[in-house]
């Protein structure tokens, strides 16, 4: 462990799109105050909670060289709440020298001002939630930014001195057409962001849209979502027309330009180790895995309270540690390695999944060179099929 990566929830939003399966909410502004001054409390006390819990404290030494504001939306706490935090995490942690520091934003909800005070807190790389081009799926789902917004934000921060820009598109969204996702794949690409995470609409219980999709509903136009044959499709021509233009996709749902993949997100996969402030984040330091609590008003009453807003710890067993390594290593284009594996976990440890690796090679599902093994680009489809195989 040589480097920290930081997450910070802002688990707000202006409005609540029909497909998120994400625990953010739509609250009044005059909570925020309370929520980022409860994030600067965690901050401050984490060698307190952390002790309390038997967590190692070893952590809180390593130098930070990703921070990753996420939600919700966190421009909606505005651009003093923010400094405010950063403040925090600046006196709490050792900076490295080049910190990838990224915000979430969604078009409309960042202005030039707010863009200029980013760059001036150390913020270099944004995440623009696009997920289409499309104004009419844009409304379905609850989106209240239009696709101009979008072209416009990108275009402000460009202005502003943003040279690292990711943008998210989703496929399988409400009235989406073959034609739609098309011209989808065009807007992104006129844009040229340096990044581009490209995700297929989830189907679970964990949206009001998927729900209604599951139980044949017609509610949120869920009649209109395409099927599994359209997704497919979006999907290896989402894949191909990145290609072309020179995007690397280097994780499953996501391409970037060469040396502009995200730094922090690569910690997750990689099983490096990364502390997770605010309502609802995870924590992990390469044995433990520890939550805090989903409710903001649970998590804000616990820390004004001063007890911890740790909700769940669990210690990780070396064979638990060994799934992980597989199939978040799999996510990667590059794969994984048997020999880092073995060097860590020891041969016996690793003998149990040895069988499957060599039956999900045989069937094309997995690609092996000498002690490294991927994911077969065939089978990036049925990726979560090949990943419950090392659970």
């Amino acid at each position: 462990m040589h480097s920290l990566g930081i997450y910070v929830e802002v688990p707000f939003c202006a409005s609540k799109c029909s497909f998120c399966n994400f625990s953010s909410r739509v609250e009044p502004s005059s909570l925020f105050g309370r929520y980022s001054e409860a994030i600067e409390r965690e901050i401050e006390r984490l060698p307190v909670h952390y002790e309390a819990l038997g967590l190692g404290e070893r952590v809180l030494t390593l130098p930070v060289d990703t921070v990753y504001f996420g939600g919700g939306t966190p421009p909606l706490l505005g651009a003093e709440k923010l400094e405010k935090i950063v403040g925090a995490l600046h006196g709490r942690f050792e900076m490295a020298g080049a910190v990838e520091f990224t915000v979430e934003v969604t078009p409309g909800s960042a202005d030039r001002q707010f863009l200029a005070r980013a760059l001036g807190m150390g913020i270099n790389r944004l995440s623009l939630g696009a997920q289409t081009f499309q104004d009419q799926e844009l409304r379905a789902v609850a989106r209240l930014h239009s696709a101009s917004d979008t072209q416009e934000l990108v275009q402000t921060a460009r202005g502003a001195g943003f040279t690292n820009l990711s943008i998210d598109l989703v496929a399988g969204l409400p009235h989406q057409t073959s034609e739609s996702w098309r011209s989808n794949l065009e807007a992104v690409l006129r844009l040229a962001p340096q990044h581009i995470s490209l995700y297929l609409f989830e189907i679970d219980e964990k949206s009001r849209l998927g729900r209604e999709v599951m139980h044949g509903g017609s509610r949120y136009h869920a009649s209109t979502v395409p099927g599994e044959e359209f997704m497919a499709d979006a999907y290896e021509s989402g894949r191909e027309a990145l290609r072309r233009e020179g995007y690397v996709q280097y994780e499953i749902s996501n391409f970037a330009r060469p040396g502009y993949e995200s730094r922090h997100n690569l910690k997750y996969w990689r099983l490096a180790p990364y502390l997770g402030v605010g309502a609802g984040a995870h924590s992990f330091d390469g044995i433990s895995r520890w939550a805090n609590l989903d409710s903001a008003e649970s998590y804000m009453n616990e820390l004004a309270s001063e007890r911890t807003p740790i909700a769940d710890v669990r210690r990780l067993s070396p064979e638990e540690q060994v799934e992980e390594f597989f199939f978040l290593g799999l996510r990667q284009a590059e794969g994984v390695s048997l020999e880092a594996a073995r060097k860590q976990w020891g041969e016996d440890t690793l003998s149990r999944w040895l069988g499957r690796i060599e039956t999900l090679t045989r069937d094309g599902l997995l690609t092996t060179r000498g002690d490294n093994f991927r994911l077969a680009e065939s089978a990036y489809l049925v990726s979560n099929e090949v990943f419950q195989e090392f659970v």
